[in-house]
Formats: C-alpha cells, structure tokens, sequence
C-alpha cells in the first residue's frame, strides 16, 4: 500500500495574496508512482487552480515539461517467488500501463531496467535501495541523491522495508 503523501499547493488570490489552494493528500497514483504535480513548457501558469498534480498520467513528463513525483519499491524478497519469466512479465506490464513499454530497451541485467528521455532528481527519503546500472551498482541510504541523465537503469530493494523515494523529471529531448 502507498503511503500518503499530503501536498500544500500555493496561489495568489486575485489582490496578489497568497494562500493554499489545496492542503490535501495527493490522490493521482499511475502504478506505483504518486503524482504531485507537472508543469509544460515555460512559461509556466501561476494564475490556473487547475489541479497539475491530476494531469499526469505517464512515466515521462510532456515535451519540454517537468513531473514532480513520490514512489515506493517494496522488498525484492516480496517478488523472489516468482520466476524470471514473471518478474518480467509483471514490469513490462508496470511499464505498459503507465505508458511507458518504450522505456525498457535492455532489461537483461535486471527486468525492471528503463530508460527515460529525461533528467531527473532522486532523493531517498527512507529504506535502502540499489541503482542499478549496465555497468556498476550503488547501495544508496536515507536523503542521497542520484541525478539520473538517460541513462539504462533499475531501483533494486534489498532491504526488509518500502523505500520511499522523492523524483523531479525534467523533459530532456524537447518538441
């Protein structure tokens, strides 16, 4: 189950003062990712009470746009029962439904491997987990970050617990 998230949204009222235009728990799950809030290309409109947060549905963010985003990667011992061939199965199915199955194009090192056309910052917040590239491994603990520049990767929990991690994704390819 995913932890809530409460998310503060800021604006300014019409004489330029500002308030919380919501102070709720973030609602939009796409699979395993709790979405908090997107932007498009810049500018960027400050003066919408659409819900941004609500817009995305899809792993990546729009051309030229940015996904700000909270996930949790349960233990891998939660998945050890299943078979290569499953555990396959199931990310590629993950990656499907978050429109995203062009984003595994080597997954033989790891089934969850992806890559993204984007930049993106990585905060552990809580638990352990593994980046797991083509070539290496990094064991990361509470509050280190990863800048991730599209490259082939994966998030391996070897621990007992839920890693919760927080993600900015920045558009990297354009229009």
């Amino acid at each position: 189950m995913l932890v809530p998230v409460r998310r503060i949204v800021t604006h300014n009222d019409a004489e330029g003062r500002s308030y919380a235009l919501k102070d709720e728990i973030a609602t939009n799950i796409i699979g395993t990712l709790t979405e908090l809030w997107t932007t498009g290309p810049a500018p960027h409109d400050h003066k919408t009470i659409d819900d941004a947060g609500a817009k995305s549905k899809t792993l990546e963010p729009v051309a030229n746009g940015t996904v700000f985003r909270y996930f949790q990667i349960p233990p891998q011992s939660s998945t050890e029962h299943l078979s290569r061939e499953e555990r396959l199965q199931a990310w590629s199915d993950l990656f499907r439904n978050i429109g995203a199955s062009h984003c595994q194009p080597d997954t033989s090192r790891d089934p969850g491997m992806h890559m993204t056309s984007t930049t993106d910052y990585i905060i552990l917040l809580s638990g352990q987990i593994t980046l797991v590239l083509d070539k290496t491994e990094h064991d990361l603990k509470p509050f280190d970050v990863v800048i991730q520049r599209g490259t082939n990767h994966a998030w391996v929990n070897r621990g007992t617990e839920e890693a919760l991690l927080m993600a900015v994704l920045v558009d990297a390819k354009g229009v």
